[in-house]
């Protein structure tokens, strides 16, 4: 849990911070703006939620269940910084038409979206928004966070420390949670895809030591019924369980049945999985979450080798649903530090175990993934970003990690069927490919250059290179 971090209200903090200089005139300011008796502040909110906002774009064709490969927008993105450098990420995404972009409805850059019960401030999640579609992307959206007052906090306020932003709705409030998305539903035509909670967020049964599948299962059915009576043609899907892994020594929680040399996986995992497959009220596609290394932060037996998870997770799941296309809302190959920083690898190695762990998604089924950008709030080192600051005029440019995602897009778009590539045997040791609609995705898998045979052809390779190789 909160392996990529939340990021959700520091710059709320910051604006908070100030407010807190003029606090009794503010109190004072904010008795106007109350519900009578209430206590609740409204200020700031509409009771129209649902008004449609802007002008949505007109869909291309008929909603599939796959959206291909993508991110998710975080804390800071480019519909808050600087104009030039936003103008230069919006002119980047504009070349890769179609690219997946999916957005939280609380959180990770987006603002409570429902203050108090039927009060709404969707300002920040509209900016989003407003981002993709000036971008030509296709967007997504996770239902999660939900409001204060759902999950036992004051109406009006929000608590947006980490604790707090990852509690899930209490029982008496999963109705007004399935209201609240069919209410994002509504404003937001054209998103035809949506993501029900992240992570199974708060939904953690202390005292039987597991899941608390049966809670999310019906928060999601709930989810699923609301949004189709909106729109039939609105895509659905979960559970969005982060699929952790042990030791494969370890025999407490471990899966007997899926497991390799990276590992095995969480049996209460699994077991969460079973429950919400067989009791959900239907869905379009499932959703899974994970890193290639264990919970203890093991890359087993390397950091290359270990992405083999990815494909015997997806083998699992798809057994288990009968082939519902398969997508990863967040996918991690490199450790994260004390700070939740990944920081550690130079980035052409960080590119190459990415690409890697993309390859073995794939491989396992999978037909969409969402890479979490982990934009900084300034500065020019940002490791791991799919493009520099946006804080910065300089910023918005074109980093590594964005040319692999969005060229993986492009060749393994959804209905692609990946094809195998000849390798060796020199180099069949040190180099992973695939083959996409056009061309042959090449990675080398050693800190020093060599030399591979590749369909019949001899391709020299740098360390760390991750090559596109025409088919």
């Amino acid at each position: 849990m909160g392996r990529h971090g939340w990021n959700s209200g520091a710059r709320r903090w910051r604006l908070a911070a100030l407010l807190c200089v003029g606090a009794v005139v503010l109190a004072l300011a904010v008795s106007v703006f109350t519900f009578p008796g209430s206590g609740a502040d409204v200020a700031g909110t509409t009771r129209d939620g649902d008004k449609v906002h802007g002008t949505p774009a007109t869909p291309a064709a008929p909603s599939r269940p796959s959206v291909g490969w993508g991110f998710t927008h975080t804390q800071y993105s480019a519909d808050e910084g600087s104009g030039s450098a936003d103008a230069r990420v919006r002119e980047l995404l504009s070349q890769d038409p179609g690219l997946p972009q999916n957005q939280h409805i609380m959180g990770w850059g987006a603002d409570n979206p429902e203050p108090s019960k039927g009060r709404y401030d969707f300002d920040a999640l509209d900016s989003r928004v407003d981002l993709v579609r000036a971008s030509g992307g296709t967007p997504v959206i996770t239902l999660c966070c939900s409001p204060d007052w759902m999950k036992g906090g004051r109406a009006g306020g929000t608590d947006w420390s980490q604790a707090s932003l990852e509690t899930a709705p209490t029982p008496d409030h999963y109705a007004d949670f399935a209201a609240l998305a069919a209410t994002v539903a509504r404003r937001y035509p054209d998103v035809r895809h949506f993501i029900v909670w992240n992570e199974f967020k708060g939904f953690w049964n202390s005292a039987e030591g597991r899941w608390d599948y049966e809670g999310y299962t019906k928060l999601y059915n709930l989810v699923y019924k609301a949004l189709k009576a909106v729109n039939p043609d609105i895509m659905v899907g979960g559970p969005y369980l982060v699929m952790d892994s042990v030791d494969p020594r370890q025999k407490e929680n471990a899966s007997t049945a899926v497991r390799g040399a990276w590992g095995a996986l969480d049996q209460r995992v699994l077991d969460a999985f079973d429950y919400w497959n067989e009791h959900r009220a239907g869905a379009d596609f499932v959703v899974v979450d994970g890193s290639s290394y264990t919970k203890d932060d093991d890359l087993l037996p390397d950091e290359f080798a270990a992405t083999a998870k990815f494909t015997a997770v997806g083998d699992w799941v798809r057994g288990r649903t009968g082939g519902l296309p398969l997508w990863w809302a967040e996918y991690y190959v490199e450790p994260a530090d004390g700070n939740d920083d990944r920081k550690g690898w130079t980035e052409d190695h960080r590119v190459a175990v990415q690409a890697a762990g993309m390859i073995a998604m794939v491989r396992g089924g999978a037909t969409s993934g969402f890479y979490w950008n982990p934009e900084e709030e300034h500065g020019t080192d940002c490791p791991g970003c799919l493009w520099t600051p946006t804080a910065d005029g300089d910023g918005g440019r074109e980093l590594p990690l964005y040319t692999l995602v969005s060229r993986f897009g492009e060749e393994f778009a959804p209905g692609t069927a990946p094809g195998t590539v000849r390798v060796g045997p020199e180099g069949s040791r040190d180099v992973v490919a695939l083959a996409g609609a056009d061309a042959v995705l090449v990675v080398n898998t050693r800190d020093a250059p060599v030399v591979a045979e590749i369909d019949g052809r001899r391709v020299a390779l740098t360390a760390y290179q991750v090559k596109w190789l025409k088919k």
